[in-house]
């Protein structure tokens, strides 16, 4: 299996929310099957039955995130040297051509995502149309309403 980019944060992000799964989250869950099999018949126990759906959710993204953290490539940005070249883990802000309009997204992993938080991946056609380019280059964007032209107006190292 091919090595997945991510950033410091959200390698950081994914073993925080791992350490909360295995030290909080299954203990009570356990727990609640302990209590729930304490009253009783099994088959018609709504608590256990909901309890036992909630380890298996537990369980399996547990298993997930494991996954993700051994096949992860985590790359910290702050250690590269900035060029000015837009790579995995910059902060660019460009504008659109046409209309002035300036964004800044963060290129980061596909579980990193989130466009509310400016954090575009790495897969995205914008992210895609923007690597390797150099502030002052102008990346042509193919968007479900055509081709849109973006000047990018500076790449940070955050």
């Amino acid at each position: 299996m091919s090595k997945i980019p991510m950033t410091k944060q959200g390698a950081d992000a994914l073993r925080t929310e791992l350490e909360r799964l295995k030290k909080v989250d299954r203990p009570r869950i356990v727990q609640a099957i302990a209590e729930a099999r304490e009253h009783g018949d099994l088959k018609e126990n709504a608590e256990y039955h909901a309890a036992r759906e909630q380890q298996g959710f537990c369980e399996g993204r547990i298993q997930e995130i494991e996954g993700k953290l051994s096949n992860a490539q985590v790359i910290d940005i702050s250690q590269i040297p900035e060029s000015g070249k837009v790579i995995f883990g910059t902060t660019v802000v460009i504008i659109n051509v046409d209309t002035e309009e300036e964004k800044t997204y963060q290129i980061v992993g596909d579980d990193e995502a989130d466009v509310k938080s400016n954090k575009i991946s790495i897969n995205s056609p914008i992210a895609r149309g923007l690597i390797g380019k150099e502030e002052g280059d102008v990346a042509v964007i193919i968007t479900p309403g055509g081709e849109v032209e973006y000047e990018i107006d500076s790449v940070r190292h955050l």
